[in-house]
């Protein structure tokens, strides 16, 4: 057995070196792998870090089953799974490497001329380098096509960003699958482009500088400015702490000098952290749940050094052109589980952003105003940071909505990201078909906003709001050119009437809990076009059961009954790209959605049981399937706006939005069917 994934089969992964991270990294394949039959293998030339690395990697494992995040069988087979070795022979029949060893470029370089040796012309290999650029790295390899840096975050295991840095010869392809491959395998990866540090780490690794800065300068002590720190950048441990954490001070150290040359001036190793990697001591930090008093005075003088710069830095990657506005206020948030740069400076207002940095670059010349912070703000414009991004491929453009913590969940913004890219798409010419896919692997789309409609009072605001979804989604459905949803994962309510708007639909095999349309649990009717167009996909029987009682289907059964077109084994989105092109092509001609009155409409649904659900909005619900479906489409569409704004007139309504509020997804409302 083996993971197969676009074409590519990845039956053995190997990990070299079981130091601090590469235990983590293989803990990581362990557990996504260990289903599919691919093995790990880590390679490591100490036998005392092997064991070391077994023992944090089965410790972590069997503190999962304590948890109940892993289940006793399961945690066995992923211990027997990964295979600790000292013999780089073991790599041998590898598909994809990834070298984790200390960050030493004579090192690496040695390393990977032995691996070239061991491994296939097709296997991929990466180094989890933290800095050095692939281009260094790799200048030895006969094969460069295949080989890029991949950059994981502490605790490498659980936390999602991942950077993926491709090199001047890396292949567009070997790029593109590494991308989608650990996306499949539930990471958050990154496209950055190459420089010393990537994106992150200079970021990271600055603002230990800056508060060592603020500490030198008398403005705090180190459990103060870690404090503080934590305040204004929304982290959940300060710098100071983080480092102590993940061990960070001699790499720490080692990047800040190379890059005084590398990047700026600004960044150096400050003596206070060379004396610290000299003696190996510890930074003085705050205790768990310890209170550290900081005079105002104080505390806002070091926001301001930290937030200039935090601001300073980040402007200065988009001034370096290796990641866009959007790429990095999610991967910083994700990585580093911080207040995210540019959604924080448009909060802040742009020209006390500029003020900030500019007091900041004039105590310390080395770093540069960024050209680009000063144009945005001379523009008066908010930084474009985007919850929806589109790819070209080839004649094919994807868009995908990224909004991973809210599970893609709609909202007004989703929209407002999306249009401009649909009027673009619709003006070109050498863009023959579309796909629309989430972000993830866990959903395509998980819904939509419900906080925005708890917060309606009346019957016209719900009205307004679903027919402006409803216009929204409609773009899809008229775009004038095939447009496919790569339903990559859970499609729920909005994200599922989203997927209907498609004119083909595409979903792995083998998901339990997939379609549904749960909006009775909330004392709501879908508002989006389920009620239309799910009688027109799936036949009144079916779209009345799953609208009337919310339960949720399998893909297996969606696409038994006909609400996607095709099942896939391996990347959804591949597939989905081809159909697209075999539609825009007539090679494929998926059976559309009836738009005119349909003719089959019976004078009632099948009696069902509706379970605990309100017995008020159940007759909405019906009403609106019925009534809908002797119209056409687009008026069904708006006597549905018209009936999901009626749900306000119930107690149930009420009810159902604040049980959701209060009490989470999976509380029972108590209905009173009024």
């Amino acid at each position: 057995m083996a993971f197969t994934f676009r074409g590519r089969s990845i039956g053995k992964v190997g990990v070299i070196g079981s130091g601090q991270i590469g235990p983590d990294i293989a803990l990581h394949f362990t557990k996504s792998l260990y289903r599919l039959g691919t093995q790990v293998v880590v390679v490591d030339i100490a036998e005392e870090a092997l064991a070391k690395g077994k023992g944090k990697i089965f410790k972590k494992i069997d503190k999962g089953v304590e948890t109940g995040a892993f289940k006793p069988d399961g945690a066995d087979a992923m211990k027997s799974n990964v295979t600790f070795t000292s013999d780089y022979d073991q790599l041998s029949g590898a598909d994809l490497v990834v070298e984790a060893a200390t960050e030493d470029l004579p090192l690496k370089r040695r390393i990977f001329r032995q691996l070239e040796q061991l491994v296939s012309p097709q296997a991929v290999m990466t180094s989890n380098s933290s800095h050095l650029e692939p281009e260094r790295i790799f200048e030895e390899l006969a094969h460069k096509e295949r080989a890029l840096c991949t950059h994981y975050f502490f605790p490498a295991e659980r936390n999602p960003a991942i950077e993926i840095i491709p090199g001047k010869d890396t292949g567009q392809q070997i790029t593109d699958f590494v991308m989608r491959f650990y996306e499949a395998i539930g990471k958050m990866p990154f496209k950055i482009g190459s420089r010393y540090g990537y994106a992150v780490d200079p970021i990271f690794e600055g603002l230990l500088l800056a508060s060592i800065q603020c500490v030198d300068k008398g403005l705090g002590t180190t459990k103060q400015v870690d404090t503080v720190a934590s305040r204004c950048l929304g982290l959940t441990v300060g710098p100071f702490t983080a480092h102590n954490l993940a061990g960070g001070n001699p790499i720490t150290a080692h990047g800040l000098s190379e890059m005084t040359e590398r990047i700026n001036p600004w960044f150096r190793c400050p003596d206070r952290l060379k004396k610290m990697v000299e003696t190996g001591q510890m930074w003085e930090t705050p205790a768990r749940k310890e209170t550290v008093e900081v005079p105002p005075d104080k505390e806002k003088e070091i926001t301001n050094e930290l937030l200039g710069a935090y601001f300073a830095m980040c402007c200065d990657m988009l001034d370096a052109g290796i990641v866009t506005t959007s790429d990095l206020d999610l991967l910083i948030a994700t990585a580093l589980d911080m207040k995210p740069p540019f959604s924080y400076m448009n909060s802040t207002g742009l020209d006390k952003a500029l003020e900030l940095v500019e007091s900041f670059c004039r105590k310390y010349p080395g770093m540069p105003v960024a050209k680009s912070l000063k144009e945005r703000a001379a523009s008066g414009k908010p930084w474009l940071v985007e919850d929806v991004v589109c790819e070209k491929k080839g004649d094919v453009a994807v868009i995908t909505i990224r909004r991973p913590k809210a599970l893609n969940a709609l909202n007004s913004k989703v929209f407002e990201d999306m249009t401009p890219y649909l009027e673009d798409i619709k003006k070109d010419p050498q863009i023959k078909a579309v796909v629309v896919t989430g972000y993830g692997n866990k959903a395509f789309v998980a819904g939509a906003d419900i906080k925005q409609m708890a917060s309606f009072t009346k019957p016209e605001e719900g009205a307004g709001f679903a027919r402006l979804l409803q216009i929204s989604s409609s773009q899809l459905e008229n775009l004038g050119k095939p447009v496919v949803a790569a339903m990559n994962g859970l499609a729920l309510g909005g994200g599922n009437e989203l997927a209907m708007c498609c004119t083909a639909r595409v979903a792995p095999k083998g998901i339990k809990l997939f379609a549904g349309q749960p909006e009775v649990n909330l004392g709501l009717i879908p508002g989006m076009g389920g009620t239309q167009r799910l009688p027109r996909i799936v036949g009144f029987e079916k779209a009345s059961e799953m609208i009337r009682t919310a339960n949720p289907i399998s893909s297996d059964e969606a696409f038994k009954c006909g609400l996607v077109n095709e099942l896939v084994d391996g990347d959804v989105l591949e597939r989905a790209i081809e159909l697209a092109r075999e539609i825009a092509e007539g090679k494929a001609k998926p059976k559309l959605i009836e738009k005119g009155p349909l003719s089959n409409v019976p004078d009632s649904l099948p009696d069902i049981d509706i379970g605990h659900h309100s017995k008020a909005i159940d007759a909405i619900a019906v009403e609106s399937i019925l009534t809908g479906a002797k119209m056409s489409l687009d008026d069904g569409l708006k006597n549905e706006a018209r009936l999901f704004g009626h749900c306000w007139t119930t107690q149930d309504n009420r009810i159902g939005l604040q049980t959701f509020v209060e009490k989470g997804a999976k509380a029972k409302a108590d209905f009173v069917h009024k």
